[in-house]
């Protein structure tokens, strides 16, 4: 089998690339280890950046996202029973948000790639790239289910692959001499997904002295809400009316706000970490979304991070297609990377601005309060949360 681009990776990343590429008139092949119905299930991000939205529309997959999705122009901070609302139209030139849960994106990415676009071959583990350094790199792979067992062996041939297999893919290893930053946190987050209608029109962020909590949704009539445990917590040692409690008292505020309760479906728990992998590509392997960075999920920047990365590569392709030039290419990876630094440095700014941290002293908590009060008096602070949360400008 042969490509242009041999894509590993089904999640946002991958499919986003294909169509990317599908519609620059460059062929693809995307590899995925998991079937179809896992990848269009898996829980995972659910706030897009202006950016993204515009980049899915411009891409064709914006159809169902415009019906469907719910726009937010702002988010409301919660400390000290107080409530502040961040306006983002009013602080960065008109730009919002959308709330559209990962897996309708990857479902309206797969249904055109099925449509109109080059093989996407589900259960397809990728075992191994090859060549990464020449100019023609190869893809070993096994198809049969994940794991492979049993299955038929083959080679994708490409011009170019890209891993958007993840943490654990067998792309990232192949880059030699990479260096990595990473912070691991004492905590995590105990998630929730809920049939009841969300309890504000707005993502609420709280800061209490019990630890911090998330108030989302994923549609008008399913919330999804959050609470900061310690990183060794057990979902299923938390009863779902010990759940409801503690996200009352910690969303708790002086006016008459009340929470809405009903039944939870699911829940789990979530690992707080930062992670940058450098450089991002190695000859002619590059490095896209969870496969070279982690954000903690506080700034809501992994699937736009991932997002920023697949469409500054298409562009680099794409110009090497016209004109025969590898200087996008050249800088994907310092290109990528300043995006994903301003990423982690605000992702990490709202994790320790709103979490409690295991032996926080009075002084820090005090800080904490004085940060949140900043933003609430300041333009300039609440301007430069707003911005980075919109998204920091693509490619």
């Amino acid at each position: 089998m042969r490509t242009t681009v041999g894509i590993i990776g089904a999640g946002p990343a991958g499919l986003l690339l294909a169509r990317l590429l599908h519609n620059a008139g460059i062929d693809s092949v995307v590899l995925e280890s998991r079937d179809r119905a896992y990848v269009e299930r898996r829980q995972r991000a659910g706030i897009l950046e202006q950016g993204t939205v515009d980049v899915l529309r411009a891409a064709g997959a914006g159809e169902r996202m415009d019906r469907e999705g719910l726009r937010h122009d702002g988010i409301e901070l919660r400390f000290s029973r107080r409530h502040h609302r961040v306006d983002f139209p009013a602080l960065t030139g008109g730009r919002s948000v959308t709330v559209y849960a990962q897996t309708e994106v990857c479902k309206d990415l797969i249904a055109l790639q099925l449509e109109s676009g080059g093989p996407l071959l589900f259960e397809t583990e990728a075992l191994a790239v090859e060549g990464a350094a020449t100019d023609r790199p190869r893809v070993r792979f096994r198809r049969g289910g994940e794991g492979g067992e049993g299955g038929a062996e083959d080679v994708l041939e490409c011009d170019y692959v890209v891993g958007c297999d993840g943490f654990w893919g067998v792309a990232r290893a192949v880059v030699p001499n990479g260096r990595t930053f990473e912070r691991t946190y004492p905590f995590g987050w105990l998630g929730i997904l809920a049939d009841v209608a969300p309890s504000h029109d707005e993502l609420v962020y709280a800061r209490h002295d019990r630890g911090f909590a998330l108030l989302s949704m994923r549609s008008p009539s399913v919330s999804r809400l959050y609470l900061q445990v310690p990183a060794d917590t057990d979902a299923d040692n938390w009863s779902d009316e010990e759940i409801w409690d503690e996200l009352e008292r910690r969303l708790e505020t002086d006016d008459d706000w009340t929470l809405r309760r009903g039944p939870i479906t699911q829940k789990s728990v979530t690992p707080m970490r930062s992670y940058v992998h450098e450089p991002m590509r190695h000859g002619r392997l590059f490095l896209a979304g969870d496969a070279a960075h982690i954000v903690p999920p506080t700034g809501a920047k992994g699937l736009n991070l991932a997002v920023g990365d697949v469409v500054t590569l298409a562009r680099a392709l794409a110009h090497r297609a016209a004109t025969g030039s590898d200087e996008l290419l050249d800088a994907y990876s310092a290109t990528c990377l300043r995006r994903v630094w301003q990423a982690e440095r605000f992702s990490y700014d709202m994790t320790t601005l709103l979490h409690t941290a295991p032996g926080a002293t009075p002084f820090e908590d005090r800080l904490q309060l004085a940060r949140l009060d900043r933003i609430a008096s300041s333009r300039a602070a609440e301007t430069d949360l707003a911005e980075a949360y919109t998204g920091f400008p693509l490619g």
